[in-house]
């Protein structure tokens, strides 16, 4: 196996919010769509994220689309949400760190991989997705990419403009 294939993947940004302001927008799965290049849409089953909820996600790349399902398996306010992809098992999280006295946010999105990548996963990545270099080479830049929109929003937001 290729390192990639089971490489945990990391981007950070600092934010110039409270930790608080920036949960709002990284707990707010339905919302995911606006600032992730591959999320076409997600949908909280109950209407509510919390530890153990459950939500589907409609993916897209390229011309191609495919559902996932997810549930949240750590949720701390304002510090860290994480949720399981039950198709490939890797793990999605957003961790929030306070700093200047928590009048900012470090944020870091990482893609864990506690049980590896299934199988399944692994053969659609290689022969529908491009392979696993390119692809994960695209998640990189996805997760930078939604950081990057995330953080411009928050500090665009209308309690910040005031």
């Amino acid at each position: 196996m290729a390192p990639t294939q089971h490489a945990q993947l990391e981007s950070t940004t600092e934010i110039d919010a409270p930790p608080a302001e920036v949960w709002k927008l990284v707990s707010d799965l339905p919302r995911m769509a606006r600032w992730s290049p591959q999320v076409v849409r997600s949908k909280v089953k109950g209407g509510q994220v919390r530890q153990g909820a459950r939500f589907s996600n409609l993916n897209r790349r390229g011309p191609l689309f495919w559902p996932t399902n997810g549930k949240v398996v750590r949720f701390e306010p304002h510090r860290d949400l994480a949720f399981r992809i039950a198709e490939n098992k890797t793990v999605w999280s957003f961790e929030l760190e306070p700093l200047d006295g928590g009048t900012r946010t470090r944020v870091v999105q990482r893609r864990e991989l506690p049980d590896g990548i299934s199988q399944v996963s692994l053969v659609l990545t290689k022969y529908v997705l491009g392979g696993t270099e390119k692809f994960t080479g695209e998640l990189r830049e996805g997760m930078a990419q939604t950081l990057e929109r995330i953080k411009a929003e928050v500090e665009a937001g209308p309690a910040r403009a005031a």
